[in-house]
C-alpha cells in the first residue's frame, strides 16, 4: 500500500511546518511509512530554533547524550559529541548530519515562511498557503515550528530611533559581531541573557545589564566528554534508549532523593546542595530532594543555599543583593551559565536594577532612564519568546467554520488542547510538543521523538481503517485541561509569572501552557487514548461520507 492520495487535486498527504528536531523526524517517518510530504521551513537550511539562535555562548542546558534522536541506533552511533552540554554550532552541526544521512533535504523547501493554513471542510483537506505565494494542499497539518522560537521584540518608546547596532538573541546575524572597544548594553537576563552576558562582558569595552528580574542561575561545569563514557553508552545503546525514553523528564538519570529537605540537619542538607551544585546543571533541583519543587519550607533552604553562593561570589555586596530572586527556585525555568555570577566582579560591568531605575526610552544615542541617559554602541535585546501558543499564533490557522487557532484559544485566555497534540474544530491537524504538552520540562528530542511517533502510528491507523477525519472532541479538551491545571496547581509554576504561563508577553492571558506531570505519566496517557481505539477522537470514515474522500490510499 503506498502513501499518494487517490485524489489528484491533493499535492501531500502531509505538510509539515519547521525542519528542526520536530519537522526533521515527522518526515523522515512519514516518509518510511510511504506518505508525501513537505516541509517548509523559513530557514535557509535545516535546525529550527538551532538555526536561528546562535548568539554567542548559547549552550543547550540538557546534556549532549540525551540531546538526540534515539529511534536509529545506526544514527546514534554516527555521532560523537565534544562536551556535557552542547553548543549552538555542534547541535546545529548534528541536525544538518542527521539531514544528510536520511537524505531529507529533497523534500525540504527552504526560505519559506507558511503565511495560512485553511481547512476545507468539503474536500476534508488542509490548504497551505505562503508568504512567497505557493500554495499546496494536504489530508493532513503538522506544525513543528517550536516552542521557543517566536521572538519577544520589546516594545520600548523610541526603539526606531536608536542609531546604533541593535541585536534580537533569538535572530542574531549569520557573522560574528565585533564587540571590542564597544560600550554595549543588554537588555534581559533570561536564559539568553544569562548566556550571552559573560561573552560580551570578556569583549566590550563597557557592558551595561538592563535586568529587570534576577533569576536562579545554576553552573554548568561543563566538560569534555570521555571517550570510554560515550563508548559505554554505545555498546549498552537498547538499554540507554528504553531508559531515557521512559524517565520522567526524557533524560536527567539522576533520581532526588526519596525524603524531604526538612528531614535533613542543616549541616546534612548544605553537604547535600553542594555536592549538586559542583555536580552541575539542573541536577541541584532535580537530583537533590523529592519536595523541592511542591514543599515551601523545602523550597526556602535550596533557594537560601543559592542566595548565599551569589554574596560568597559576587564581591559588591549591593550588586550582589540586586541578583538574588524574591521567588522560589523552581517557580521559573532554571538557567544554567558559565561564569554570570562571577562576571559582575569585572570592572566593565554595570548592572541596573530597571524595577527601581525603569527604561523611559530608547534615544538615538542608547538607554535613558528615570535616572540618566547611557550611551550605547550596541544594544542586545535577550527578551526571550513569545512562549508555547506565540509560533502557533503567528500563523492564520483556521479550521471548521473558519474559526481561527486564536479565535479558539481567545488568545490564549481560554486555552484547550487534547494532549498537546490535537484540537476540537481541526481535523487532520497534529500539533508537535503543542501547549498543554510535557514539552520544555524535560529533555525536548526524547518528547519530539514520542509525539512523532504516536502521530505517525495514528496516521497509519487512518489509512488502514480508510478514516477521512480525526478530530479531538470538545470533552475531551475539557477533561485534558482541567487535569493539566490540577496537576500544575501542585507546583510553583502555575503561582508565578514567567514564560511558562505567558506572562512575560504584555497582554498575553496567562494560562497552563506545559504539562507538569511528568514525561512517564504523559507517555502512558498518550498509550491508553490509542489502546481505546483512538478515545477522545472523533472518527470520521471514508464510506459515511457523500464524496467519498480518502484521507490517504
Amino acid at each position: 500500500m503506498t502513501g499518494n492520495v487517490k485524489d489528484s487535486s491533493i499535492d501531500f498527504d502531509a505538510v509539515i511546518i519547521g525542519a528542526g528536531f520536530s519537522g526533521l523526524y515527522m518526515l523522515h517517518i512519514l516518509r518510511e511509512a510511504g506518505f508525501t510530504s513537505r516541509v517548509f521551513e523559513a530557514g535557509e537550511n535545516v535546525g529550527g530554533v538551532w538555526y536561528w539562535n546562535r548568539y554567542p555562548g548559547l549552550r543547550c542546558d540538557s546534556e549532549s547524550i540525551y540531546f538526540n534522536y534515539t529511534f536509529s541506533e545506526k544514527l546514534y552511533k554516527g555521532w560523537t559529541w565534544s562536551s556535557r552540554y552542547p553548543e549552538q554550532p555542534e547541535i546545529l552541526s548534528y541536525l544538518n548530519y542527521v539531514a544528510d544521512t536520511l537524505d531529507l533535504r529533497k523534500d525540504i523547501t527552504f526560505n519559506t515562511w507558511v503565511e495560512s493554513a485553511h481547512y476545507d471542510e468539503e474536500n476534508n483537506k488542509w490548504v497551505i498557503k505562503t508568504k512567497e505565494g505557493e500554495c499546496v494542499t494536504a489530508r493532513l497539518f503538522i506544525t513543528g515550528v517550536g516552542c521557543l522560537s517566536a521572538a519577544n521584540i520589546p516594545t520600548i518608546k523610541g526603539i526606531e530611533s536608536y542609531d546604533g547596532e541593535i541585536y534580537h538573541t533569538s535572530r542574531w546575524p549569520h557573522k560574528q559581531i565585533d564587540f571590542k572597544g564597544k560600550r554595549v548594553g543588554v537588555i534581559g537576563t533570561g536564559s539568553s541573557g544569562i548566556q550571552v552576558i559573560p561573552i560580551i562582558a570578556q569583549e566590550s569595552k563597557h557592558l551595561t545589564v538592563f535586568q529587570r528580574t534576577p533569576q536562579y542561575t545554576l553552573p554548568a561545569n561543563n566538560h569534555l566528554l570521555d571517550p570510554e563514557y560515550l563508548q559505554n553508552i554505545m555498546d549498552n545503546f537498547e538499554n540507554f534508549r528504553n531508559e531515557v525514553r521512559h524517565k520522567t523528564n526524557g533524560g536527567f538519570i539522576t533520581k532526588p532523593l526519596n525524603r524531604s529537605a526538612l528531614e535533613d540537619t542543616p549541616e546534612q542538607r548544605e553537604r547535600i546542595y553542594e555536592n549538586y551544585w559542583n555536580k552541575g546543571g539542573p541536577h541541584f533541583l532535580s537530583g537533590s530532594y523529592n519536595d523541592l519543587s511542591t514543599n515551601p519550607e523545602a523550597n526556602e533552604t535550596a533557594a537560601e543555599f543559592v542566595k548565599n553562593k551569589i554574596l560568597e561570589i559576587v564581591k559588591d555586596h549591593k550588586i550582589a543583593e540586586k541578583l538574588i530572586p524574591t521567588f522560589p527556585i523552581g517557580a521559573k525555568r532554571i538557567v544554567i551559565d558559565t561564569g554570570y555570577y562571577e562576571t559582575y566582579n569585572r570592572v566593565n560591568v554595570s548592572l541596573i536594577d530597571t524595577k527601581k531605575e525603569q527604561i523611559i526610552e530608547i534615544t538615538p544615542k542608547g538607554v535613558s532612564t528615570t535616572e540618566r541617559e547611557y550611551e550605547i554602541d550596541v544594544l542586545v535585546l535577550a527578551t526571550g519568546y513569545d512562549a508555547m501558543t506565540g509560533p502557533l499564533l503567528k500563523i492564520d490557522i483556521r479550521g471548521k467554520s473558519d474559526i481561527s487557532l486564536k479565535e479558539k484559544w481567545d488568545g490564549g485566555a481560554n486555552l484547550k488542547t487534547y494532549l498537546g497534540l490535537a484540537n476540537s474544530g481541526f481535523p487532520n491537524m497534529f500539533t508537535i510538543t503543542g501547549p498543554q504538552s510535557p514539552s520544555v520540562l524535560g529533555t525536548v528530542p526524547i518528547f519530539i521523538e514520542q509525539h512523532v511517533e504516536w502521530i505517525a502510528e495514528c496516521i497509519n491507523f487512518l489509512r488502514e481503517n480508510e478514516i477521512v477525519e480525526i478530530e479531538a472532541t470538545k470533552e475531551a479538551e475539557e477533561v485534558w485541561s482541567k487535569h493539566a491545571h490540577e496537576v500544575a496547581s501542585k507546583f510553583f509554576y502555575a503561582e508565578h509569572d514567567s514564560w511558562y504561563t505567558g506572562a512575560n508577553i504584555e497582554g498575553k492571558p496567562k494560562g497552563i501552557l506545559v504539562y507538569r506531570g511528568g514525561f512517564q505519566l504523559y507517555r502512558k496517557k498518550c498509550d491508553e487514548v490509542v489502546n481505546n481505539g483512538y478515545e477522545g477522537f472523533q472518527l470520521t470514515y471514508r464510506k459515511n461520507l457523500s464524496n467519498n474522500n480518502s484521507l490517504i490510499h
